[in-house]
């Protein structure tokens, strides 16, 4: 019989050490402490490779992490970003000397990466992505040209891995392909968009203006296109998830607490149905969610590609609704408490609405399930 769902000694023992630096951290964390920490301890690099650093497992492990840091209050958002897309695609597909020279960094916490994917016109469709890559005939060079919205973590990151498209060579047709932008590159510009969520990263509008970058500066293989970039995405897509079920955890957890110590007549609330039934919910829609996401990691690390995409969509689907859910039913179950700060809830009821948006909508990943899993016709 398979344990490939359920927690290894290994795994439970990382879970236990996470919950202890998150604990020490607390919902009032330092967002630089908290990822240099966690580095120092190997957590952020445990999907990467041994030789470079890492932990030698995979996104199972990584997405553990992520969990429990957010169970803890102190979610580490780049966590999907620098180990989990960039880490990745580097480890899959970079050069030798790319590998080298990011691996180690991105293992121990010491250098970050953001990644730039979105467009204001684009949107959740890839294929239209219009910043474009074109090469310098007499150097080699790349020139990048475009705009990326909603990319976190720019100003912190010492490079971003942005998603344009080349042309290729026999059919003329663009084709996506990623490149290393360091943060200070001439011509890469950055600028904060105003949010009103609540976060330790910023989100940033960049503007790519002839960037030019030296021809080792690209990914892989400039063939390689869709596959690359999915490599990424589907690890993404698994990791928000593990953002989403830990910030549900941390919400529950929160009204649980409350609702056996908060008297109203003679019982705790918590004794009364109204309020039990719901947490009671919230938490199974948790712990099912936290299936699909172990199911959707334990493929992608298997190798498999394919089912790893189907199950990363559902399980970031799951997530975000049990999150929601589940956040929205702890600051209920608070009534006006669930609004202070000294619970810090009322911050979540932005911040849970995240993993139903991005990195793709819930819409968008049914339309993937019912035409790609059920076969039914298009809608576009």
């Amino acid at each position: 019989m398979t344990t490939a769902l359920l927690d290894t000694e290994e795994l439970t023992d990382l879970r236990r050490a996470v919950a202890a630096l998150g604990a020490r951290h607390g919902r009032d964390f330092d967002r630089a402490a908290l990822w240099a920490d966690a580095g120092k301890l190997g957590f952020l690099g445990v999907n990467l490779p041994e030789e470079y650093g890492g932990g030698g497992g995979g996104i199972v492990e990584l997405s553990l992490v992520l969990e429990e840091l957010g169970a803890a209050g102190c979610p580490a958002l780049m966590m999907v970003v620098s180990p989990a897309i960039c880490g990745t695609v580097i480890a899959r597909f970079g050069t030798d000397a790319q590998k080298r020279e990011w691996l180690p960094g991105l293992s121990d916490g010491t250098r970050t990466m953001a990644f730039g994917i979105t467009e204001p016109d684009a949107g959740s469709n890839s294929h239209r992505i219009t910043t474009t890559a074109r090469r310098d005939p007499d150097t080699g060079d790349w020139l990048l040209t475009g705009r990326k919205v909603y990319i976190s973590g720019v100003d912190i990151a010492d490079a971003t891995l942005i998603v344009g498209r080349t042309a290729d060579a026999r059919t003329g047709r663009l084709k996506p392909s990623l490149f290393i932008v360091p943060r200070d590159t001439p011509g890469f510009l950055r600028s904060p968009i105003d949010m009103e969520l609540y976060a330790a990263e910023k989100q940033f509008e960049l503007t790519l203006d002839d960037v030019r970058l030296p021809a080792d500066a690209l990914v892989g293989d400039e063939d390689a296109g869709l596959l690359q970039l999915f490599a990424g995405l589907n690890p993404e897509r698994v990791m928000t998830a593990a953002f989403a079920i830990g910030m549900g955890r941390y919400a529950l957890a929160q009204a649980v607490a409350y609702a056996r110590t908060r008297t109203v007549w003679k019982d705790p609330i918590g004794a009364h149905q109204a309020i039990a039934h719901p947490l009671a919910a919230a938490h199974v829609e948790l712990e099912l969610a936290r299936l699909m996401m172990r199911k959707a990691a334990t493929l992608y690390d298997m190798g498999d590609d394919v089912q790893a995409g189907e199950a990363a969509n559902m399980a970031k689907y799951a997530a975000a609704e049990a999150c929601v859910k589940a956040v929205d039913q702890a600051v209920h179950t608070l009534g006006g408490n669930g609004l202070t700060r000294e619970y810090g809830l009322a911050r979540l009821v932005t911040a849970s609405r995240v993993a139903r948006i991005a990195p793709v909508s819930r819409e968008m990943i049914l339309n993937y399930v019912s035409h790609q899993t059920l076969g039914l016709p298009k809608s576009y």
